[in-house]
């Protein structure tokens, strides 16, 4: 399946999908609601590996930091969810982000995928979910540029094309990964941050009625958010970004129930954090609207599982 073919008559798979999450899961309360959302749609969405993403900021004192504190959360929430046996399918991700656009840094998670895409093909693709730097999948298109006709990518990053800047966390701290992924070809699907998905938010009155005493993954989401929400906003009204289930979502989203979206030719993020256009560029799908309740109903329904 070409790339044009995939995105303009297929915007979501049918049937079960085999899926690979790459995530800097320590890096904010979200991660951790798309991991749950991911393992508790077992009917529809297979999970083959779960990567962990580098990143830099006031939780990490280093890029690599940053990626093995969010591979100890991904192990955490595997044993909150019950989900242990998916460990083995844990992989480290590279320990800094990339320094060029020709060179991969290095990890078990880029080998990983490098490794594993060879299986899959351009009619029975595997989709890669990413809701963090792109630094894991663009190293492993790097070391091997064939698999991105065996993949999708479905990529939270950058901001929308009329925001006034690109500066968002995912596409900021490594600019060369994303370039890597919108210049190359593999078929992608992209999540603009401001603009699009910053109205997916909730607030401590609803996790609490919906998610509360439901099970211990359930618990931990509802504490994880509100402590990190009450230390910045105590005492203040406040209402918090659930960014990266959206990710999740687009393979949830028959008849487009849960999102929006069109094509557009791939822009190019620049090192200066803005986009550049090029009219005779390949398509992208770019999700351009969110249904709030509709996701919010469906992620409170399989999140409050009893055990």
């Amino acid at each position: 399946m070409k790339i044009e073919q995939y995105l303009k008559n297929l915007e979501v798979p049918i049937g079960k999908i085999d899926v690979v999450l790459d995530t800097d899961a320590y890096n904010e309360i979200d991660d951790q609601f798309a991991i749950a959302y991911l393992l508790r749609n077992e009917e529809k969405l297979n999970l083959r590996a779960l990567y962990a993403a580098p990143f830099f900021n006031r939780r990490s004192s280093s890029p690599e930091d940053g990626m093995n504190r969010s591979y100890d959360e991904i192990l955490k929430l595997l044993d909150l969810a019950g989900c242990g046996r998916h460990k083995s399918s844990v992989f480290r991700g590279s320990a800094a982000f990339l320094k060029d656009e020709s060179t991969p840094a290095l990890s078990d998670a880029a080998h990983d995928l490098a490794q594993r895409a060879l299986a899959y093909s351009p009619e029975r693709p595997l989709h890669v979910v990413a809701i963090g730097a792109v630094t894991n999948v663009a190293s492993a298109l790097l070391l091997n540029p064939a698999i991105k006709e065996n993949l999708v990518l479905v990529w939270l990053g950058g901001h929308a094309l009329s925001f006034c800047d690109t500066k968002e966390f995912n596409m900021a701290q490594d600019v060369a990964a994303a370039r890597i992924v919108f210049g190359c070809g593999v078929p992608l699907v992209q999540l603009p941050c401001m603009g699009v998905v910053s109205e997916f938010l909730t607030t401590e009155p609803e996790l609490r009625f919906w998610l509360s005493g439901k099970n211990a993954l359930a618990d931990y989401l509802v504490e994880n958010t509100v402590a990190e929400a009450e230390g910045y906003a105590k005492g203040r009204v406040w209402s918090r970004v659930i960014w990266d289930v959206t990710a999740v979502a687009w393979l949830l989203n028959e008849n487009s129930r849960f999102l929006s979206s069109h094509l557009i030719h791939s822009p190019v993020p620049t090192y200066d954090h803005r986009y550049a256009y090029d009219a005779g560029r390949h398509f992208i799908r770019c999700v351009d609207r969110i249904h709030r309740d509709a996701l919010f109903s469906d992620l409170f329904a399989k999140l409050g599982q009893k055990a």
